[in-house]
């Protein structure tokens, strides 16, 4: 990041990374002596830039990743870079996931994983939370401490289902580089994959799901990219190819198929920014494709849709149309990319909540049939206060926990 933009960046209310100063955008050195002594690195809005390239990386590319930024900017922006990928910065996760990172007052940071079985007829979800935005806990004690409200939330989607996602406080929170801890689940990264050990209780049947979970990455990607202008969210796809292996306590929990890894950081609450997104991600002949969709407070819209390919490559691409599909359960409205003339449609429901979907999708990109995972979050109806208190029956409250 060249360092004539910060006193721009400073005008967007940001704080940005002393280490852009140096243009060694993911080195944590830099930020150290302003941590604690545990060495976490602070979690920062960093402004989307606006000088037509990306910032200088610190090492050389031996895959030769491509970016290209033929679609512009997120729709409405007025700006010509503003949404578009960039090389992912200031959490030392250039290479890999690094879990030790220290989270503002009313921000957030989570890890998440699904996958589907080969045959289709089981998946799976994870999300490790620090700072749970979607717990009413957090939300009622006024967002100031993100990590006292951790949590790593399991739902598994088939015969045999159950749903997890206890919001825990900060004595259960453990951080290194490599291993996010939330009282007896982890998430380890091992060298070239990512292994999950959870040991949770479901809700609200009270029954122990444990097992292990393992995501395989065809390639680690090393790209972000900025959900709003002002950096305040980002995303950052690891691994959107994957090969997940689960190994679960439950009758026909033991199976193969495609997965998928990413993250997302923030610095204030979701439905500050946003009122609606749809996000979607889908395997294709050679990689995959994922699509992200949202409707900003201020009335500019996000809309990009990225390929990655299995050898490394990363294209932002022109995304088929936004196409309708049928409304969830709780009538949450939903869409996603369809080639013209096609219709998406749910093949597997994964959760259904009043301002949230999730499910298998089967729809047709580039002429080519895909069944993917696709999510629609209404921020709208989540920022009621009745869905508040159904939250609370569905994530309890454990603010205790002794190693």
């Amino acid at each position: 990041m060249p360092s004539r933009d910060l006193s721009d960046a400073r005008a967007h209310g940001a704080q940005v990374l002393s280490a852009a100063l140096n243009n060694r955008v993911d080195d944590a050195g830099d930020v150290q002596p302003s941590v604690s002594s545990l060495g976490r690195i602070p979690l920062r809005a960093i402004p989307t830039w606006h000088d037509g390239g990306l910032p200088a990386s610190d090492r050389s590319d031996p895959l030769g990743r491509a970016i290209s930024r033929g679609r512009g900017g997120a729709s409405g922006s007025g700006n010509s870079d503003g949404g578009s990928l960039r090389q992912a910065c200031g959490r030392g996760d250039l290479e890999r996931p690094c879990f030790n990172i220290d989270v503002p007052e009313n921000g957030y940071a989570w890890w998440y994983i699904d996958g589907i079985s080969e045959d289709g007829s089981r998946a799976i979800s994870i999300i490790a939370f620090i700072g749970s935005v979607f717990s009413p806990w957090y939300r009622w004690s006024g967002r100031k401490d993100p990590a006292n409200h951790c949590c790593i939330n399991v739902a598994t989607y088939g015969r045999g289902s159950r749903w997890t996602m206890t919001d825990r406080g900060r004595s259960a929170l453990k951080l290194t580089d490599d291993t996010i801890t939330v009282g007896p689940s982890s998430l380890h990264w091992d060298d070239d994959k990512l292994v999950i050990d959870l040991n949770e209780i479901s809700t609200p049947h009270g029954q122990r799901l444990m097992g292990k979970v393992t995501i395989r990455p065809k390639t680690v990607t090393s790209v972000e990219l900025p959900l709003t202008d002002d950096g305040r969210h980002v995303w950052r796809p690891f691994a959107p190819s994957s090969e997940i292996e689960v190994d679960l306590n439950r009758v026909g929990w033991r199976w193969k198929g495609h997965g998928y890894f990413d993250s997302n950081f923030g610095t204030a609450a979701l439905e500050d920014d946003f009122s609606y997104w749809t996000w979607g991600r889908y395997p294709v002949p050679g990689g995959s494709v994922t699509f992200y969709d949202a409707d900003r407070r201020d009335g500019t819209e996000l809309s990009v849709a990225v390929r990655f390919g299995d050898d490394g490559s990363v294209e932002e691409i022109p995304g088929p149309p936004r196409t309708r599909m049928a409304r969830s359960r709780w009538m949450v409205r939903r869409e996603t990319r369809a080639d013209p003339g096609t219709t998406p449609r749910e093949v597997k429901m994964m959760l259904d909540a009043p301002f949230y979907s999730r499910s298998a999708v089967k729809t047709v990109i580039d002429g080519h049939e895909t069944v993917g995972v696709h999510e629609a979050l209404d921020l709208n109806r989540f920022g009621t206060k009745l869905i508040k208190p159904m939250l609370a029956v569905k994530v309890p409250r454990r603010a205790r926990w002794q190693f």
